[in-house]
């Protein structure tokens, strides 16, 4: 790290200030450079020290796959040691660097931050990406480029078209790993794996990469050095989260407010997510009625009006992004200061992606989720992937990380007077609420269920009692609802027996003596139903009680209270020598879907996201269509080796990838890409000179009329000489007649 130049060291710090401690010791130049203060300097670098495992393994040139939590630096941490690896453009055919991401946008803004790294170098960095023109990434493989960034599909596609030989590779990266594979990029992966020389480095970076490597020795990585950064912390530690809890149809009106009363939407950037591509196109038509400025994406949008919408909301003219899960994957804010969860999502594993966007490189963030009665599961998940307990809202209580608590009526019942009149006046906006509805039933069938033991534990607690989140302080609403939610738990103490005339019989002093018998049992059942904060402390002025580790010091024959025996612990497991069946760590492995094989996930597909359209969530695997030729139904993958072709590693691609598209491009252009490979030139070397048998008849291309400037230019002097050439044969012959013509008088005269 201390030989790379400065110009490595102001973009990394400018962009990504994260894994760079090493640069510690230039701190005068980068002072100088950014004109920070020196606290300013300090305080950036207390976060890099605890980031710095990454960049020194990769610069030693060992295989690397690193764990690290989104926004951490991750791309920063595999591009330097490639930038001071490869230095410079030497004078060798081939790239040395291949760069795999598993979406268009995350390829393009890998490929942004290479540039600026790579300023004051002159290496050459392309971009092969599906969907764009294959005949302009044929001309730009041929201007020979040092690194490739692209996507696994198309690279392979143009691998098999050009015939290319990877065998120049020195630097492997992956980036997103767990998204390569869950996306479906086994096949595509491993045929160019095996066709890459194996003693490349290899290098892989994810937000949740498993423990176990099976999956990866798999495509070839050797002796891998396993980094885990933010193992323990999955969230940072800047992000405050609030959970709201209101109803399903609330959502909406509670959003409403947020965004007006607690969110600075001229100043901040938010992102909401929402379920399906319908809920994003109803609620941009009620922000634009609520006056509320917003942009949004979703997968079936068109990519112009994508591009469009992310350079608005990059731009800050617009502070508000509606998106989908599909549509976000990729797509960096680095300046992002919100999130909200309108859906809340059903696995930890998603919701640590949304919020993993805000509060990135030591700023700070907020993420805000709203939660419906039938999401309360989801979020019991979520705590116990995170090995957190549930902290609801009690009164007098701040606003701090984590809280959980509902939303007070009176806002709700604003907004929905608001909401009921813009239906009212308009008929479009009640259309797209009844498709929102219609969509998000799909979406409810669709989506993943949440655990049993959750579903149990969420069943028991009483919700509806939950206090007002602190962000809606107010004492006059806090009473009220106080006085509402003791209206509705109040319980008599009397019964029908003791009321009226049979108040003085003998049936009333029995029910006096069964309900003091009772009491005690009814109370002991209710009290741990009731939601409470885990995280909150009693204060007062009594000492603290002793408990019986304490008084264990004083005697060793301890007098214990006598209570009845269903009221005992009748736990049978032994505190110290119990072995639990399921690790430590089971619930957040599960979050993290450590627990099933590769081959599982890739037959699940993508298990994280539900689709945001109609087309997206119908498909199925059992999904079956008509076969003409057998008249009857078949599974969609009843042929699918028939639609396949087997490469020269024993790996089935689509038929596609293989075409002519490229000879057909090079005999448009006429043009030939060299490869300098050092096994074509050993066979060139012994090649025969002779060539024996039949010589094959040349099919050549048909001319090409179209010339450019230097081609009219020759063509011109070509003519201009042939013309002198003509025209001094011509006087030749004609002073040789004239010669014979005079000689013949001469002799006539003579005679």
């Amino acid at each position: 790290m201390r030989s790379l130049p400065a110009a490595y060291i102001y973009a990394f710090l400018k962009y990504d200030p994260l894994h760079c401690a090493a640069i510690k010791k230039t701190a005068p130049m980068v002072l100088e450079c950014h004109k920070m203060t020196l606290t300013m300097f300090e305080t950036v670098f207390i976060i890099l020290e605890k980031r710095d495992r990454a960049i020194p393994v990769v610069m030693e040139g060992k295989n690397v796959i690193a764990m690290a939590r989104t926004g951490s630096g991750k791309t920063a941490a595999f591009l330097i040691p490639m930038l001071e690896r490869l230095k410079g453009r030497i004078a060798k055919s081939g790239a040395r660097a291949l760069i795999f991401s598993p979406t268009r946008e995350l390829a393009m803004q890998t490929l942004k931050f290479t540039r600026e790294l790579a300023i004051n170098t002159d290496l050459k960095a392309t971009l092969v990406l599906g969907g764009e023109k294959i005949e302009d990434q044929f001309a730009a493989i041929h201007e020979s480029p040092d690194i490739i960034i692209a996507t696994p599909g198309r690279f392979l596609h143009l691998v098999l078209e050009m015939d290319l030989k990877l065998t120049s590779m020195e630097y492997v990266v992956f980036d997103e790993a767990d998204r390569l594979f869950e996306m479906g990029f086994q096949e595509q992966l491993q045929e160019v794996l095996n066709r890459l020389p194996s003693e490349r480095q290899t290098v892989l970076f994810s937000a949740t990469l498993p423990k176990i490597l099976v999956n990866f020795v798999k495509l070839g990585v050797e002796d891998p050095v396993l980094i885990r950064l933010d193992v323990d912390l999955q969230i940072s530690d800047k992000l405050k989260s609030s959970y709201l809890l209101c109803r399903s149809d609330d959502k909406t009106a509670v959003l409403l407010y947020l965004l007006k009363n607690v969110i600075d939407v001229e100043k901040e950037l938010t992102v909401v997510f929402l379920a399906t591509k319908h809920h994003v196109e109803y609620m941009k038509d009620v922000l634009e009625t609520a006056s509320i400025p917003c942009t949004y994406i979703y997968s079936s949008l068109d990519q112009m009006a994508r591009n469009i919408n992310i350079a608005k909301f990059r731009a800050k003219k617009v502070g508000i992004m509606l998106v989908t899960d599909i549509a976000a994957r990729g797509i960096d804010i680095p300046l992002l200061d919100n999130v909200i969860n309108y859906n809340f999502p059903a696995k930890p594993k998603l919701f640590v992606h949304r919020v993993g966007r805000v509060a990135r490189a030591g700023r700070s963030g907020r993420a805000f989720s709203l939660i419906a009665p039938d999401e309360a599961p989801y979020l019991l998940d979520l705590h116990l992937f995170l090995g957190k307990s549930i902290k609801f809202a009690t009164s007098g209580m701040k606003d701090e990380d984590g809280v959980c608590g509902s939303v007070p009526q009176t806002i709700i019942d604003d907004e929905a007077d608001a909401l009921h009149n813009w239906h009212e006046r308009c008929i479009d906006l009640k259309n797209m609420l009844r498709v929102s509805r219609n969509a998000y039933q799909q979406y409810f069938r669709s989506r993943p269920v949440a655990s049993s033991e959750s579903i149990r534990r969420m069943k028991k607690l009483d919700l509806s009692s939950v206090e007002n989140h602190p962000i809606f302080k107010d004492d006059a609403a806090a009473e009220k609802n106080k006085m509402l939610a003791d209206i509705k738990s109040y319980r008599p103490n009397t019964t029908i027996f003791e009321l009226g005339p049979l108040a003085k019989t003998k049936s009333n002093a029995v029910m006096r003596e069964i309900r003091k018998v009772h009491s005690k049992i009814i109370n002991q059942k209710i009290k741990p139903d009731q939601p409470k904060s885990e995280s909150t402390e009693e204060t007062s002025n009594t000492l603290l009680p002793a408990d019986e580790n304490d008084l264990k010091c004083f005697s060793h024959e301890v007098v214990k209270n006598n209570q009845p025996w269903y009221l005992k612990n009748s736990n049978f497991r032994d505190t110290e020598h119990y072995v639990s069946y399921v690790s430590t760590e089971h619930y957040k492995e599960k979050g993290l879907g450590l627990e099933s094989t590769f081959e599982r996930q890739a037959a699940d597909a993508v298990l994280d996201f539900t689709g945001d359209d109609d087309n997206n969530m119908k498909k199925m695997k059992n999904v079956k269509q008509w076969d003409r030729k057998k008249k009857k139904f078949v599974q969609n993958n009843d042929n699918e080796k028939s639609k396949k072709m087997k490469t020269e590693s024993g790996v089935w691609i689509p038929k596609t990838y293989k075409s002519e598209a490229y000879k057909k491009w090079q005999e448009k252009n006429k043009t030939r890409y060299q490869q300098n490979d050092d096994d074509d030139e050993e066979e060139s070397r012994f090649k025969k000179r002779a060539h024996k048998g039949p010589v094959e008849k040349s099919h050549r291309p048909p001319r090409r009329e179209l010339k450019n400037k230097e081609e009219i230019l020759k063509a011109r002097n070509v003519k201009e000489k042939q013309m002198g050439r003509q025209k001094k044969k011509n006087q030749l012959k004609a002073n040789r007649g004239k010669i014979t013509k005079d000689v013949n008088v001469y002799i006539c005269v003579y005679l």
